[in-house]
């Protein structure tokens, strides 16, 4: 049955050597890796003016030059980027930069700051989505939380499914998108070109508002950076494009920041003009497209249908990056070794799964509420972005390769701007991104954990060259079978280790209650096997944990006196279908799982297979 559903859901698999047949084309690429930053103007905009209109309507015009700051700083981040992606073309991004110009700690704090913003890019990206399908249809609002998980759930299965199927399946949505706003764009300049729709600013561009601080506008400016994110999964995704890869993903960049400037620049614009004010319940970019297509008819629908389609898959830039970075992580021994296996459809499978969990968490802890996410979200960026970029600088001033100095000034400009960011999201609201102390520290500390077990491990295992390896000669072996009762099963097993074994141990445990019964059992064993050595362990507790390991210690002990190795074995019964396990205890489950515990015995499986 599991494994039916799972051929419905993922597909059937794919050959190894197929691998390279699943590499991007750019209008594939710019579908599956620029949905979260594209769709980023769906909110951007919105958390600039949502600052501002705490002071005053009048305030919005505002938002015009905090735009300019923006996109200044997308121009400088692309540039950066651009220049990542030619000198580091293994992927990794921010993580692999950082490694090598500022050493392990800078490495994984820029990593495990992308590890948790992808995460926080699929939980702000559904939670985004949900809110334009709940202004769309207000009495869906009160399901947003189980909207927004099912959303993570259907695009965790299409990236299980594969990178192929997964851009195959986005093109759809994002171009949707992309060609909704550039209608909405070019419907709302014929208006206001013929006078269709009428200047409605609360106050023209200029004009002085009493209360308007530097303190306001600093807050407003970090808020609607979170337009920026998502600009780094491109030079996450290098080793993903078609040849030249280095070429096509910074042509890909290039392409997604331009729409990105036109549709930020064009959104705050029309809020602007048109005196857009944020609701709790309708969108900026809703109430937009109602004034500039006259109400709720057809151009509308298809703009909120579209924005909450780029919404709900802006999360597969997430799913798309955490993969990889996760997998040069783990490469570097600073994440589990299981991030570094690819699935039956030949996707970092483990990866995409944690990613999905990891956002689902999110979204139940914050109650879907996107304007809690927002500004942590921010900071697992632009810490990456700060770090990645001064990082360049080292490596230009390293490389000095063609023109370093101005190619480094790019990185400074970009460095100091994101440095700026940080501290002003800390400054301005530090009630939201506390968290980030809290957790990079636990992260941090779990890279270290790792890594020292792997180096451990290594260590352990390694064989030295020229180095003869000493191994244990021993005279006899003594295995000791453990009996529940007398079936075909523990027949199977004595018969088997009698083979294997000079000294062969049968041992039960038996509870106080049932005496009766057990010495039946021991009857009926002995009856059968006279010549083997049966022991009944009598305990008056129900767990048979204590009382085997107490015994099986001891025989070791008197074992190692006579130079005998020790072999326990566990006897089953295997049901012919694999859900019918469940109908039965897992006791020799258990019971393997505690005697591995002991390092001076060998724990073997004795499997007696039902047919029926």
């Amino acid at each position: 049955m599991w494994r039916y559903l799972k051929r419905v859901l993922i597909g059937k698999p794919l050959k190894s050597l197929d691998t390279g047949q699943s590499s991007l084309t750019k209008f594939k690429a710019l579908a599956m890796l620029s949905s979260d930053a594209i769709s980023s103007v769906a909110y951007g905009p919105e958390q600039i003016v949502t600052v501002l209109v705490t002071l005053s309507a009048m305030a919005i015009w505002y938002s015009i030059p905090i735009a300019a700051i923006v996109l200044v700083l997308l121009l400088a981040i692309t540039l950066s980027y651009q220049q990542i992606i030619h000198a580091y073309p293994s992927g990794g991004g921010a993580y692999v930069v950082a490694t090598t110009n500022w050493g392990k700690t800078g490495g994984l704090i820029a990593g495990g700051s992308l590890l948790v913003d992808y995460m926080l890019t699929v939980a702000v990206s559904t939670t985004s989505g949900t809110e334009a399908i709940t202004s769309a249809i207000p009495a869906l609002y009160k399901y947003s939380v189980p909207i927004s998980i099912l959303i993570v759930l259907m695009i965790m299965f299409m990236n299980l499914r594969g990178m192929s199927d997964s851009a195959n399946f986005l093109t759809v949505p994002v171009y949707f998108f992309v060609v909704m706003m550039f209608v909405m764009v070019a419907v709302g300049a014929f208006n206001v070109a013929t006078g269709k729709i009428t200047y409605q600013a609360p106050a023209d561009y200029g004009t002085p508002i009493t209360g308007m601080t530097f303190v306001l506008f600093v807050r407003a400016f970090s808020a609607g950076s979170s337009s920026l994110t998502g600009v780094e999964a491109v030079s996450n995704a290098v080793p993903n494009f078609n040849e030249p890869k280095e070429k096509n993903a910074a042509t890909t960049l290039a392409i997604m920041s331009a729409i990105l400037a036109f549709f930020f620049i064009a959104i705050i614009f029309f809020g602007f003009y048109l005196g857009v004010v944020p609701n709790q319940k309708v969108t900026v970019l809703s109430q937009i497209g109602t004034k500039i297509f006259g109400g709720h008819g057809l151009g509308f629908y298809l703009l909120q249908l579209s924005t909450a389609m780029i919404l709900a898959v802006a999360a597969n830039t997430g799913f798309s990056a955490f993969p990889i970075l996760a997998y040069n992580m783990a490469k570097d021994k600073f994440l589990p070794h299981a991030f570094m296996d690819r699935g039956d459809r030949l996707g970092y499978s483990n990866g995409i799964i944690s990613l999905a969990v990891g956002a689902i968490v999110l979204i139940l802890l914050f109650h879907g509420q996107t304007n809690m996410l927002i500004p942590l979200y921010a900071v697992g960026v632009f810490v990456p972005f700060t770090l990645s970029q001064s990082a360049m600088i080292i490596h230009w001033f390293r490389e000095r390769d063609g023109l370093w100095l101005g190619k480094s000034f790019i990185n400074l400009v970009g460095a100091l701007i994101s440095l700026c960011l940080v501290a002003a999201l800390f400054w301005q609201h530090f009630n939201n991104v506390w968290p980030y102390l809290i957790i990079m520290p636990i992260l941090l500390y779990m890279f270290h954990q790792i890594h020292h077990h792997y180096v451990s491990v290594a260590k352990q295992l390694r064989v030295a060259e020229k180095t003869k390896v000493q191994l244990h000669d021993y005279d006899g072996s003594t295995v000791i079978v453990l009996v529940g009762n007398v079936t075909r099963v523990t027949r199977g097993a004595v018969n088997y280790a009698r083979s294997i074994g000079d000294y062969v141990i049968a041992m039960h445990v038996s509870f106080d209650e049932n005496r009766e019964k057990e010495h039946k059992t021991a009857n009926e064993f002995k009856a059968e096997y006279p010549d083997v050595r049966f022991v009944d362990l009598h305990t008056s507790y129900r767990s048979i944990a204590k009382p085997t390991l107490r015994f099986v210690d001891e025989i070791a002990k008197k074992a190692a006196e006579r130079n005998y190795s020790v072999t326990v074995m566990v006897p089953q019964f295997v049901p012919k279908k694999p859900w019918q396990m469940a109908l039965h205890n897992q006791t020799s489950l258990r019971l393997r799982a505690l005697l591995n515990s002991r390092e001076n015995i060998i724990v073997s499986n004795y499997n007696y297979h039902l047919h029926e």
